[in-house]
């Protein structure tokens, strides 16, 4: 953050808190899907009680566009700050009450139902956080610090993921098994309230974007940003041609580093304490990562480096599974996580600048929130989608993973394909 005044400094921090604390709550879940599994669904298929949880994984994130929209909607109308400010205290409150939740022991069917209402709730509020924090670092930030400061953006997300893992570490190192089954958990998801109270602090301190408040004043208000966006042929193009991209990115995303914790535990079968390690180090390498390519994106465009590292995926996501799946020590399973995890997820880096570049700002925050949240209802499928064919055909494994990032490749390089270059852009329209 450089040369930033310390106004952008504020506002650039409380968005990347924000996403951070996103990225510690759903890898949480991740990490204990397994436990999860056994707590809240049980049964005697393992892979059905697995499939069970990663349903009610998914409905969180499908959850995410209707927050994307809602609070899209709610900062272009209403300014970013304020959307923040909401969002923050929603979903950082959902995080720490799922360590409340009673288990299917304690209250039988009334806990799957309690875990699901909970994780709906934590979706609509977390999906309204990527586009307010997006669009408004993007209007604040000089046009040429748009790339790089996009990467470090996206990379909060992972920075969470860093963290969350290191305390997964801590805590199952801490705790035995049964202690871990029994509190363990718990004081995972109770953390989650710490940077969401230091992100509230931040945001209350920043100041709205200059570029929605002037044009607040140009223009009448919209009553629905998004509608308005729809409406016509030239919009809808832009949505759907962006959702496009999104759809591939969330899917090869998904494929890879969302489904990793399991795929490691259930299928690799290697312990908790590895897991966790390995977690660290691919999310360590996708936050550096995402920087890199945002940083890249300002060099060559963005739609450039997206379809590069989509095409690198598609040539090593068969590999690098198979190498994972029949490496023999530690150090072999983290060179190839480092591989893979670049290829198949560092293209987000420029995302936060390419979206706040295809949308004008009266529609900015509900296009470019909705668009990033929407990939997720067909991408976030994924993992359910890898846990029922591995089900049948365990001694697959490599080549299913590797197939379903390949998918989620194609379909980014066709987004890449069909949407125009836009790091030029003037996004003070």
């Amino acid at each position: 953050m450089v040369s930033l005044t310390k106004e952008q400094k504020s506002i650039v921090l409380g968005s990347w808190l924000g996403w951070s604390l996103d990225g510690y709550d759903l890898v949480l879940m991740l990490l204990v899907i397994p436990l999860i599994s056994i707590l809240f669904f049980p049964a005697e298929d393992q892979t059905f009680s697995l499939l069970a949880t990663f349903a009610a994984y998914i409905i969180t994130l499908i959850m995410r566009p209707f927050g994307g929209a809602f609070f899209g909607n709610f900062g272009d109308k209403h300014g970013r700050k304020k959307a923040m400010i909401i969002t923050i205290m929603g979903f950082s409150g959902a995080t720490f009450t799922t360590g409340l939740l009673p288990t299917w022991q304690m209250v039988g069917f009334m806990a799957p139902i309690l875990l699901i209402g909970l994780r709906l709730m934590q979706g609509f509020f977390a999906g309204g956080e990527w586009g307010s924090g997006a669009v408004i670092t993007m209007e604040t930030v000089p046009k040429e610090k748009r790339g790089i400061l996009s990467g470090f953006l996206q990379s909060g997300f992972n920075f969470g993921f860093v963290v969350a893992s290191i305390v997964f570490f801590g805590t199952v190192s801490m705790f035995s098994d049964e202690q871990f089954v029994e509190i363990g958990w718990r004081i995972m998801f109770f953390t989650g309230i710490i940077p969401g109270l230091v992100a509230l602090f931040v945001r209350f301190r920043m100041n709205e974007s200059q570029v929605w408040l002037v044009k607040q004043r140009q223009i009448k208000r919209e009553k629905s940003p998004l509608k308005k966006l729809l409406s016509n042929k030239d919009g809808r193009k832009k949505f759907f041609f962006s959702l496009i991209l999104m759809t591939g990115l969330m899917y090869a995303y998904y494929t890879s580093i969302g489904f990793y914790p399991t795929f490691l535990q259930n299928y690799v079968e290697i312990e908790k304490s590895e897991v966790s390690i390995l977690m660290i180090i691919g999310t360590t390498t996708s936050l550096f990562g995402q920087i890199f390519t945002g940083y890249l994106s300002q060099k060559i465009g963005r739609k450039k480096t997206i379809a590069f590292f989509a095409v690198a995926a598609m040539v090593v996501a068969i590999p690098t599974f198979y190498g994972l799946y029949y490496a023999e020590s530690a150090y072999e399973r983290a060179a190839y996580t480092i591989i893979l995890i670049v290829v198949a997820t560092t293209g987000f880096g420029p995302i936060p600048a390419f979206l706040s570049e295809r949308f004008q700002t009266e529609v900015r925050n509900s296009a470019s929130g909705f668009i990033y949240n929407g990939g997720l209802i067909f991408g976030s499928w994924a993992p359910l989608i890898a846990v029922t064919m591995l089900s049948k055909n365990a001694e697959l494994v490599p080549i299913v993973l590797g197939i379903n990032v390949i998918i989620g490749s194609v379909v980014i390089v066709i987004g890449a394909k069909i949407n125009p270059e836009t790091r030029d852009a003037d996004i003070t329209l």
